[in-house]
C-alpha cells in the first residue's frame, strides 16, 4: 500500500505544479487522494488547500465530507498551523450551517484553547467524525503530550490520563519519579 500512496502522492504534485492546480476537473483526483491519506495515515497540506482553494473558485463543487475529512487531517498535524489555514479557506456559510464542519472547528478550538477534557467528551459525542480517520486519536494525543510537556513541570497521573481522554495511562512512558514523557 505504501508504494501506491507514494505513486499517488507523485502524481498529485505533478497536478499541483502550473495552471493544473486550479483545473475543477482535476477535483475527483484530489478528493480520493484525500480519502487515501484518511486510510493510510498520510497527510499532504498542499493537496488539501488546493482542493479548497478550488472549492472556494467553484462552490457548485463543495462537498461537505472531503473538507471534513481535511479539518480532521489538519488537526491531526497540531501544533502546526494547518487547521487555521484550512479554516479560513472554508467559507463562513458552510462553517455555520454545514453541521460536521461547525462540529470540527469546535473540537479543534477546543483543542487549541487545551480544554482537552472537554474535547474528548465532544469527540464521544461525535464519534462518527473520525470513524475511518486512521491514527486521529494518537495524533491528538501527540499534540496534548507537546502542551502538557512544555507547560506541566509535574502532573498528576489521574488529570495527564483525563487530558489524555484515556484512563488506562499505558500510553504514558515514565522516566522519572518527578517527569513523564508521552510516547
Amino acid at each position: 500500500m505504501a508504494a501506491s500512496f507514494e505513486q499517488m502522492r507523485a502524481n498529485v504534485g505533478k497536478l499541483l505544479r502550473g495552471i493544473d492546480r486550479y483545473n475543477p476537473e482535476n477535483l475527483a483526483t484530489l478528493e480520493r487522494y484525500v480519502e487515501t491519506q484518511v486510510k493510510e495515515n498520510a497527510y499532504d497540506l498542499e493537496a488539501n488547500l488546493a482542493i479548497l482553494k478550488l472549492y472556494q473558485f467553484n462552490p457548485a463543487y463543495f462537498q461537505v465530507t472531503v473538507t471534513s475529512q481535511i479539518l480532521l487531517k489538519a488537526l491531526t498535524n497540531l501544533p502546526h498551523t494547518d487547521f487555521t489555514l484550512c479554516k479560513c479557506m472554508i467559507d463562513q456559510t458552510h462553517q455555520q450551517e454545514e453541521r460536521p464542519i461547525r462540529q470540527i472547528l469546535y473540537l479543534g478550538n477546543l483543542l487549541e484553547t487545551c480544554h482537552f477534557q472537554s474535547f474528548w467528551s465532544s469527540l464521544e459525542e461525535n464519534r462518527e467524525f473520525i470513524d475511518g480517520i486512521t491514527g486521529f486519536e494518537d495524533s491528538v494525543r501527540k499534540f496534548i503530550c507537546h502542551v502538557v510537556g512544555i507547560t506541566y513541570q509535574n502532573i498528576e497521573h489521574r488529570l495527564l490520563a483525563e487530558m489524555l481522554g484515556d484512563p488506562l495511562v499505558d500510553f504514558l512512558i515514565p522516566i522519572q519519579t518527578h517527569r513523564l514523557r508521552c510516547g
